[in-house]
């Protein structure tokens, strides 16, 4: 070993690094290009399955005393709200998704963030399907406003339709992790999961943060609004593997 402390040679540390960062770099590059390109809700979700498989892909190529060598870190989403707004709802489930714990703040001006912390690639991964499903609710709320023909709707009517769809994705989202996860079980024999959490935990514990459990906003729901974004968001394919068409 080196002389500075790490676990491992000075030339392995920067082999997981380079292959780190190249990660991190495809997932980025990814995420643009869903953004930019204004992707369906399939072909949203369809990518963060990719990204779940091609993340799942490099840890199973390291050790679990390689993956306990990598680095955590935060990531801060700004809202520009004050307000807590509908994707929270899904939040929670977006950072099970990803291995990542997640927790909403407020800024000096009281404006909301979520902010995930994990290894950085779960980190960027989180970062990415917050994305892909906030473009999936937008275009769900609009294709729903549009058959509709609503010429103007009650606030609450925006709300209550991606209330409804983030919690139907956040139900997916955890069904499409429980598969993928023993699905990795059964073909490497490994546990993933419990590899980076033993991580993730430990470095959470010295944030020495003092979280507090959310209320309920206490808002009203439409409940036909609610309803419908419900079955849009159940109507959502999501595809665990990477095959098939191409981006």
């Amino acid at each position: 070993m080196d002389g500075g402390g790490g676990k491992f040679p000075a030339g392995v540390r920067w082999a997981m690094s380079t292959d780190l960062d190249k990660l991190k770099t495809r997932l980025q590059a990814l995420r643009a290009k869903t953004i930019a390109n204004g992707c369906t809700e399939e072909e949203a979700l369809s990518a963060a399955a990719k990204v779940a498989e091609l993340l799942d892909r490099h840890d199973l190529s390291l050790s679990d005393l390689e993956i306990r060598d990598e680095q955590c870190e935060q990531l801060a989403i700004d809202t520009s709200r004050k307000q807590r707004q509908p994707i929270s709802s899904c939040v929670g489930a977006i950072a099970e998704y990803c291995d990542c714990k997640a927790w909403m703040e407020k800024d000096a001006d009281g404006r909301i963030r979520y902010v995930f912390f994990g290894l950085k690639p779960s980190v960027e991964m989180a970062h990415y399907v917050y994305d892909v499903v906030a473009t999936a609710m937008r275009s769900g709320w609009e294709r729903y406003q549009h058959s509709q023909r609503f010429i103007r709707y009650a606030s609450d009517e925006k709300g209550s339709f991606q209330f409804g769809m983030a919690v139907s994705i956040a139900d997916k989202l955890i069904a499409m992790k429980e598969a993928r996860d023993e699905a990795n079980r059964i073909s490497s024999g490994r546990d993933l999961v419990v590899v980076r959490h033993a991580v993730v935990e430990a470095e959470f514990a010295k944030l020495d943060l003092k979280l507090r459990r959310g209320r309920a906003s206490g808002k009203r729901v439409a409940a036909g609004a609610f309803e419908a974004g419900q079955e849009a968001g159940h109507s959502l394919t999501l595809h665990p593997g990477v095959g098939g068409k191409g981006r």
